[in-house]
């Protein structure tokens, strides 16, 4: 795969600054790698790859807070259309952490906002101010409950009216029951484009018959690595996952 991503025209992380998206909608797929090589190849001449210090498969490092109880885990699981979620990302190549509080509403439109930090403890000033304007949660209910583990391709289209997220590897740990999870082949496509603007790889995810999915990082980690979590609204993307997982 690594051959084949560098077949595709670099582009930088100053000239993706231009790809706003500020209409953005954002669509997931799930898949297998046999099938992303297959995408791989048909999106070559549409599409360039982010390339930062020669880099274009990013490692990333994540961890996921929630309630004691479980809350935000929960308003997903029961299908609530606001909901949040809180994080801590680790761009490994260039060492920067941000804590992320990502938001959604009822019209199905996430909002993501966050601040570079150093470390993940909630105690300072700077982390309580910001959770306190963007979280509905109270921070001092807060721990750790889930941490990942993938590498990330991202591709941007020609037109540069798109952005496609490509995660592999993905690991799960989870902090609480100490459970891990290895996804193996499974493949976390993010197609994050302006609008209804064309879009080149729409067509080829449909000849692949690979279609919208839903997946929740946190949620679905969490749910596979903790028994004691309800999963009824997420059992058939778990029978899915399964599905792909087995085929290998």
């Amino acid at each position: 795969m690594e051959e084949l991503l560098y077949s595709f025209a670099p582009i930088t992380l100053d000239e993706m600054s231009g790809v706003k998206l500020m209409n953005r909608t954002d669509t997931k797929f799930v898949t297998s790698m046999p099938m992303l090589i297959r995408l791989l190849e048909m999106a070559q001449g549409d599409y360039y790859a982010q390339e930062i210090d020669g880099e274009r498969n990013m490692l990333y490092d994540t961890t996921y807070f929630d309630t004691r109880d479980y809350d935000m885990y929960k308003e997903h699981q029961h299908g609530h259309a606001n909901r949040q979620k809180i994080r801590f990302r680790t761009y490994v190549s260039s060492h920067l952490q941000f804590m992320e509080v990502k938001t959604k509403n009822n019209h199905g439109r996430t909002k993501k906002k966050r601040i570079e930090v150093e470390d993940m403890n909630l105690d300072d000033q700077q982390k309580r101010e910001f959770l306190a304007k963007t979280l509905r949660f109270d921070a001092d209910t807060l721990i750790p409950h889930m941490h990942n583990y993938f590498r990330r391709i991202t591709l941007v289209n020609k037109a540069k009216t798109e952005r496609l997220t490509i995660d592999t590897a993905l690991q799960f740990n989870n902090v609480q029951t100490h459970t891990n999870k290895d996804m193996g082949p499974l493949v976390i496509i993010e197609l994050k484009r302006d609008g209804m603007a064309f879009s080149p790889v729409l067509e080829m995810l449909r000849t692949l018959h690979i279609h919208p999915h839903g997946f929740s990082k946190y949620c679905m980690g969490a749910a596979m690595t903790n028994s004691h979590l309800p999963i009824n609204r997420f059992k058939q993307k778990l029978r899915d996952v399964e599905l792909i997982l087995n085929k290998e």
